[in-house]
């Protein structure tokens, strides 16, 4: 038998998956050559006018590696959240932060524990870097059951503790009276990573307070509010010796300069944010009043985002692919007990209206076939 240079056995027990199927992949399967983007909980209503402006004056110099260190940006996101740039670790995006952390506080086979059918970026990085992904059952609507994470992090001692606060896919809201109640009951040594990607949409005040702990990771993104997904850019909050230990191994070239000032000038319009939160809430109502109107169950969310019941598994999926046929692109929660519904994205008004158009024939396509 011929032998050839092989992966270690952690990566060879990783099944084979494609985590996010792009939106230009599935247009090419159904032979359209774009889509109404309602599936990756991108904006759309785009970045701030200020950081395009920014971007665009930036490009000329794309020849010049980015500040690795981006210290202007963790100037200015330091003074937004009261600590020290110490304090702050830029990379491209949350999702090669959790790796980052994945790789920097487990080792082969440690227990990490998360909600069930969160977001599934972060169980992917768990089982790629081979530690043992270990999930609580949420309540029936998807949203974390904050007591049972407690009780079972007190059972398995986990090196990582997730919580994606507003939950992806529920869309789901942990008021800071609980998520302070699970932080607090973790054991000495267990990490705390909060994931507040969504942490723009949350009525205010009921996030958990600014503050840097030395057992938590806070995430945050410039890929939703501030509609920079495709620069991939986010950062984290934490001990200063966390960040430092992060110092030694991240990608110090990761982040590429024109997402960095195209960041810093986003953080300066604010009324350009605010401008999206209230267009999104706007969305978000409107969404739940068209699935009253039609007899669809909607969950409750605090995200840009929300989820429509189908019924079954095979309905969502079915609904997902018939709306795909008529060129709207859309999600589905993969794990029980919210794998019958389908998640969508608050398009714009345009948008929304062909979602409408576009859900209530593929619905009454389903029934029909159904019956």
């Amino acid at each position: 038998m011929s032998q050839h240079p092989q992966p270690t056995a952690a990566i060879r027990a990783v099944p084979a998956t494609t985590p996010f199927v792009a939106p230009e992949e599935l247009a090419r399967r159904v032979g359209r050559s774009s889509l109404v983007r309602l599936g990756a909980n991108e904006s759309a209503f785009g970045p701030s006018p200020l950081a395009i402006a920014a971007m665009q004056a930036a490009v000329p110099m794309v020849s010049i590696y980015g500040d690795p260190e981006s210290v202007d940006l963790r100037t200015a996101l330091a003074a937004r959240h009261n600590c020290t740039i110490e304090n702050i670790v830029v990379g491209s995006g949350v999702d090669e932060l959790l790796g980052l952390i994945c790789r920097t506080y487990g080792a082969l086979g440690d227990p990490v524990l998360m909600s069930h059918g969160s977001y599934a970026t972060f169980a992917f990085q768990v089982i790629g870097h081979g530690l043992d992904l270990i999930t609580v059952p949420p309540f029936s609507d998807g949203s974390v059951d904050i007591e049972a994470m407690l009780a079972r992090a007190r059972e398995i001692q986990p090196k990582i503790v997730y919580l994606a606060n507003p939950d992806n896919p529920s869309g789901s809201f942990v008021d800071a009276d609980a998520v302070a109640r699970l932080r607090d009951g973790l054991p000495p040594d267990t990490l705390f990573v909060l994931d507040e990607a969504y942490a723009h949409f949350v009525t205010s005040g009921t996030l958990l307070p600014e503050g840097i702990d030395e057992r938590t990771i806070r995430l945050h993104t410039f890929s939703k509010a501030y509609g920079m997904a495709g620069a991939r850019i986010g950062y984290a909050l934490a001990s200063r010796e966390a960040i430092a230990t992060f110092q030694k191994i991240r990608n110090h070239f990761g982040v590429n300069r024109t997402a960095q000032i195209g960041a810093l000038a986003a953080l300066d319009d604010q009324a350009f944010v605010q401008h999206v939160v209230a267009e999104v809430a706007r969305g978000r109502e409107e969404y739940h009043a068209f699935g009253k109107r039609i007899g669809v169950r909607t969950l409750p969310s605090q995200t840009n985002f929300v989820c429509f019941e189908i019924g079954t598994r095979q309905a969502a999926e079915a609904m997902m692919h018939g709306l795909l046929e008529r060129g709207v692109f859309v999600r589905k929660p993969g794990e029980p007990p919210i794998n019958g519904y389908i998640r969508v994205t608050v398009g714009t008004p345009e948008e929304r209206a062909l979602f409408y158009e576009h859900f209530a024939a593929a619905l009454d396509a389903l029934r029909e076939r159904v019956s």
